[in-house]
């Protein structure tokens, strides 16, 4: 089959949504389909892999004012991606709210072509009372929506699932965790302790619902630990003068696994995630995890491995306070167990087997009506 992978953006911009798109993509291309991937052109465009890139022209005025990336396409884009779906056999739509998305299930419609929507992205707790009432009614008049008319809907995270459980859907929504590359994502070969001066890794966008602002506290409250901080967006950690921030940029997949196996642990104080990659391969190399309480019941099958605690980004020194505390409980007794589950039930290329089979039965059943 010819199966277009819609996404906003390309892996290069940096988060997790395009990540898993791409990396789904290269598992059906595994298994043998012409698979493609869009993304807003103002990224690097992958130049490497099996998958055929669809660039499209787009803008982005939202991501800087609001660190909320909405790219909106063009008339050169809205007629590129509308060609893609006339020429593809299936078509996999990442999150309901991007345009791109919307414009993608229409023209998937028109054109009589089998559609999944997979939803990464619930609820965020956005500090701005403004935002969060926004997202709120956006999920309601069009993430809902397009679930429920979707001829399968599929989430990344039992947090996102539950959020949207009201819906009355055309079939049973299915639950489908990320995979992770167990070529580049394993643990050290023995589990050490802790280092007398924490190693700690964070890795995602730079902007205010990662937990910047925790982030922040956290380490002028721990001058003794050293906070890793990968990525990049809108906010500068350099600019804070704090000497136990080392801000490394946006790093490629080998190198950011060599990270993980270098460190104690992953923080991340988010809100509103699904359920992050990051957090599934830093399982799967054997470190810590502290994350939001959200974040931690993602997967039933993994919350007993994850140190989750509340996140409450209108108050990052408090939330820092409860982060500095689980710190100094934690134990690494149970790394092991968790690298092992991680590397069993996260699996690209058995999603794609999924998808493959899911998205032959919705073609059938179109050319039966």
């Amino acid at each position: 089959m010819r199966i277009l992978n819609v996404s906003a953006f390309f892996p290069s911009h940096g988060g997790g949504v395009e990540i898993v798109a791409a990396e789904l993509a290269a598992a059906l291309s595994r298994r043998g389909h012409d698979s493609r991937l869009t993304g807003a052109a103002f990224d690097p465009v992958p130049t490497e892999g099996v998958v055929q890139p669809v660039p499209l022209a787009c803008v982005d005025p939202l991501e800087k004012w609001a660190g909320l990336p909405m790219p909106l396409p063009t008339a050169t884009a809205r007629e590129t991606l509308k060609q893609e779906l006339r020429a593809a056999d299936a078509v996999i739509i990442h999150d309901a709210l991007y345009a791109t998305s919307q414009l993608a299930r229409r023209y998937a419609e028109q054109l009589g072509k089998p559609w999944i929507l997979m939803q990464h992205i619930g609820a965020i707790r956005y500090t701005n009372r403004l935002m969060r009432h926004a997202l709120s009614v956006a999920n309601r008049l069009v993430t809902q929506p397009m679930l429920e008319r979707a001829p399968q809907a599929v989430f990344i995270s039992d947090t996102v699932r539950r959020y949207f459980s009201s819906g009355r859907y055309r079939s049973a929504p299915e639950l489908l965790f990320n995979g992770i590359d167990k070529a580049r994502f394993y643990p050290v070969r023995e589990a050490l302790p802790m280092r007398a001066r924490p190693r700690l890794l964070f890795v995602g966008r730079f902007v205010e619902k990662k937990g910047l602002a925790v982030l922040r506290a956290f380490a002028q409250r721990r001058p003794d630990c050293d906070l890793l901080m990968v990525g990049g967006g809108p906010i500068d950690p350099t600019r804070w003068g704090l000497e136990n921030i080392a801000v490394l940029g946006r790093k490629g997949r080998t190198e950011l696994a060599e990270l993980y196996r270098s460190c104690d642990a992953l923080v991340l104080p988010s809100v509103g995630e699904g359920f992050p990659l990051v957090v599934q391969e830093a399982m799967a190399c054997g470190l810590l995890i502290f994350c939001g309480s959200e974040t931690a019941e993602a997967d039933p099958g993994a919350s007993a491995f994850m140190l989750g605690i509340e996140i409450d980004l209108a108050d990052p020194q408090a939330t820092a306070s409860r982060l500095s505390e689980r710190l100094d409980a934690a134990s690494r007794g149970v790394q092991k167990m968790a690298a092992e589950y991680a590397c069993q039930t996260y699996d690209w290329d058995r999603n794609a087997v999924w998808l493959e089979h899911r998205l032959l039965f919705i073609a059938s059943a179109v050319r039966a009506l």
